[in-house]
């Protein structure tokens, strides 16, 4: 049987597909690459590739509370190096965080909320993750 070897993308609407780019290339690093039509980033290169980590599809009830305050119907997830220093780097950046940081099993998450109000997840895998 032929099957999925991984997460390909993540597709979205945008007010402003550009400046919202930049957006994340200047707050959170994100390699944009315009040569495929969107803006791209890839994980080929091992310089960029999470040292640890693993990428997660998981749908929610419809009811779930966890994407709030944003009121979208989705949620990126980036896997991050090092979450404390990384919120207070954007907290003097004046981006909107959300929460607090949470210590789990599986590591650190926090969240932000970007220009458009998309409630973004940064995860600090747990060292065996």
């Amino acid at each position: 049987m032929e099957k999925v070897i991984g997460i390909g993308g993540i597709f979205f609407k945008s007010e402003n597909p550009s400046e919202l780019a930049a957006w994340y290339k200047k707050h959170l690093g994100l390699p944009i690459d315009e040569s495929y039509g969107g803006y791209t980033f890839d994980w080929k290169d091992d310089n960029q590739r999470p040292s640890k980590g693993y990428s997660i599809w998981s749908p929610f009830p419809n009811d779930t509370d966890y994407i709030e305050p944003s009121e979208k119907d989705f949620m990126f997830n980036f896997i991050v190096d090092d979450l404390r220093a990384l919120i207070n780097q954007l907290k003097s950046e004046h981006v909107q965080i959300s929460g607090e940081i949470e210590d789990t099993e599986f590591g650190l998450f926090g969240w932000i909320i970007d220009p458009e109000g998309n409630k973004v997840e940064l995860w600090e895998p747990a060292d065996d993750q």
